[in-house]
């Protein structure tokens, strides 16, 4: 068997052993071929610096990176590994990342990040050993919006282009899918939720897909977390969180209480490529 880039892989070929390697998984994943187009590109990923193993023409384990300037300095973000289910236990993983981290390094990307289900300990043992180190904890919820609430608040669209990114609060702690490099590349609307005349929150969704990238208010208020909950609740009362950092308890709190579910949680692990390189 033997590791090289993606390059050349066909995009069906690459789906189909995603989803045989993802069958059974902690969580369902999606199926639609399309999904997967659209959340590689928004994200950015890289065939030629996303690597498989192969057994002989046959597919058999992969690592897709995302390849971006984030947060000063050039990230491969892996956004998805996987073995087929016979080749599982032969160290597949750590093979492909051996050989990656010297491609990588030769490329000038200077760190590897990735995320993982934090039930996931064979996983997590297998980055460990491999050097990654867990640095932010997330949370993910979906359900329906619960809200018995009433109060007046103006709704209002921005165009992602004119977004000042710089006002939004706590974007260090949004992971890689959902940081403005990849919403801008993806499908999403932007609210602010206005009270009193002025801007008191907002929030960017995807409503194709009920899913919510980012939200937040401008100042802590517990009315305005209402408000802001009714409006999300006007343009999609199911919606669906990945990676809410548990270091924002007050955010996690105010999901809760608005009646959403804590699904899974995963880890968020990085290691500077240097230190993986092998000799």
């Amino acid at each position: 068997m033997r590791v090289k880039n993606l390059s050349e892989v066909s995009f069906e070929t690459l789906v189909d052993c995603f989803l045989e390697a993802f069958d059974n998984y902690y969580v369902q994943m999606p199926v639609d071929r399309a999904y997967y187009r659209k959340r590689w590109k928004a994200a950015k990923v890289d065939f030629k610096c996303s690597y498989g193993m192969f057994d002989g023409d046959l597919l058999v384990g992969f690592i897709i990176h995302a390849i971006d300037q984030r947060q000063g300095k050039c990230t491969a973000f892996n956004t998805g590994t996987g073995v087929l289910p016979k080749y599982r236990g032969q160290g597949i993983v750590k093979s492909i990342y051996n050989y990656a981290f010297n491609d990588l390094a030769e490329k000038g990307i200077e760190k590897s990040t990735l995320e993982v289900l934090s039930i996931n300990d064979r996983a997590i043992s297998l980055y460990k050993a491999i050097g990654f180190k867990v640095c932010k904890t997330y949370r993910c919820f979906n359900g329906t919006i619960a809200l018995d609430f009433s109060s007046p608040y103006e709704l209002r669209e921005i165009e992602l282009a004119n977004v000042d990114w710089s006002q939004l609060p706590n974007q260090q702690c949004y992971s890689w899918d959902n940081q403005k490099e990849s919403i801008v590349r993806g499908s999403y609307r932007f609210f602010e939720v206005i009270y009193n005349e002025k801007p008191e929150s907002f929030f960017i969704i995807n409503p194709d897909l009920n899913y919510l990238a980012q939200f937040d208010i401008f100042m802590e208020n517990t009315l305005g977390w209402n408000r802001l909950f009714g409006a999300i609740q006007e343009i999609s009362p199911t919606i669906r969180i990945n990676n809410i950092d548990e270091r924002l308890k007050d955010k996690v709190n105010q999901v809760i209480s608005f009646g959403l579910k804590n699904t899974v949680d995963q880890f968020e692990m990085e290691l500077n490529i240097e230190e993986g390189k092998t000799a």
